[in-house]
């Protein structure tokens, strides 16, 4: 990954550290998820919950999931060198709908406009920043209109129809991940984005310690404001791995990567250090204001504050794995013991 310096970092360790990773060992790893993921397929019961076609609808999981991965470990180096030609860069994203196909055609579920969207979102963001590539590392209407395309259609389920089942809505935002790594980190070049999964001893403390700071804020002011109530109770240690999991991957780490290693990222440059931490952390409470609908005031001030700490587990050495590992903490012990 391309990644600014850390104190104490010489231009060799740089480069060492974007060199580090071993494919083979990032093959491996990824095939150890998959089976992690596998397991909690089969443990909530997911081939009942989709009407069947387990085995297609985890193929398609799988080729998403691939890019998210190994762009952890330097897939953006590669394909910088291997895709010389404009149009290369451009249509290769377009690979992205093979997994919709693959989903949809085996359940006979096709539908040519979520097709057609699949396609158009990972190429034609490619295409922007490909023949019109912003000029600075600042935030530019370039890369707002690359967040909104991407954003959107999370906030507001723009695209459940594409995989239309109960526990598959993780997929196109998988897709959009794969999106926006690949015009960021290809494309665009951005430094500091901190999407680098081999993992760090201080991340996980890093992780800890913001995570014990906001904890005893959240417990507080949500249940002053009637937001959370305490649920006793020892859940099976599979219900809590398994939440790690699926939180880890298809919550914290895609929010930090929006909010945090780009959003924050990018509005350093033009607002400042503090100003971009306040003002990604504001945006990332608003997020949250139809959960549930019209306007929920408390998740949104609660949400805020939580941002604030990502927002400074991110920074501290601009490491997602940070950021995500407080995030997913707060999520998974709210969910198990104060939802």
């Amino acid at each position: 990954m391309r990644q600014k310096f850390t104190p104490g970092e010489t231009t060799t360790e740089i480069h060492h550290r974007r060199q580090a990773p071993i494919p083979l060992a990032a093959v491996l790893l990824y095939l150890a998820a998959l089976a992690a993921f596998w397991f909690a397929a089969k443990y909530f019961d997911m081939e009942a919950r989709i009407g069947g076609h387990l085995p297609s609808t985890f193929a398609s999981f799988a080729l998403l999931f691939a890019p998210y991965w190994f762009f952890g470990f330097g897939l953006d180096e590669t394909l910088r060198q291997r895709l010389a030609s404009s149009a290369a860069r451009v249509l290769a994203p377009g690979v992205l709908v093979i997994p919709y196909l693959i989903f949809a055609l085996a359940r006979g579920e096709f539908q040519a406009f979520y097709a057609a969207i699949l396609f158009a979102i990972p190429v034609g963001l490619a295409a922007l920043f490909e023949f019109i590539p912003p000029q600075s590392n600042r935030l530019s209407w370039q890369d707002v209109l690359a967040l909104a395309v991407a954003g959107f259609p999370v906030e507001f389920r723009l695209l459940a129809g594409s995989w239309p089942h109960s526990g598959l809505s993780a997929l196109p935002k998988i897709l959009l991940v794969d999106s926006v790594l690949y015009v960021f980190l290809v494309l665009r070049r951005l430094e500091g984005v901190g999407f680098d999964f081999p993992p760090r001893l201080r991340d996980l403390g890093v992780g800890l310690r913001e995570w014990s700071f906001f904890a005893p804020i959240a417990i507080g002011l949500g249940m002053a404001l009637g937001f959370i109530q305490y649920h006793s109770g020892v859940p099976p240690a599979s219900k809590v791995l398994t939440a790690l999991l699926i939180t880890f991957f298809f919550v914290a780490i895609p929010e930090e990567l929006f909010f945090r290693g780009l959003l924050q990222n990018l509005l350093e440059a033009r607002l400042g250090r503090v100003s971009a931490w306040l003002v990604a952390s504001v945006i990332f409470g608003l997020s949250h204001f139809n959960k549930p609908r019209p306007f929920n005031w408390r998740y949104v001030l609660l949400a805020t504050i939580a941002g604030l700490f990502y927002g400074r587990a991110w920074r501290d050495r601009r490491r997602l794995l940070s950021s995500g590992t407080t995030h997913t903490l707060v999520d998974v012990v709210w969910s198990l013991w104060f939802r």
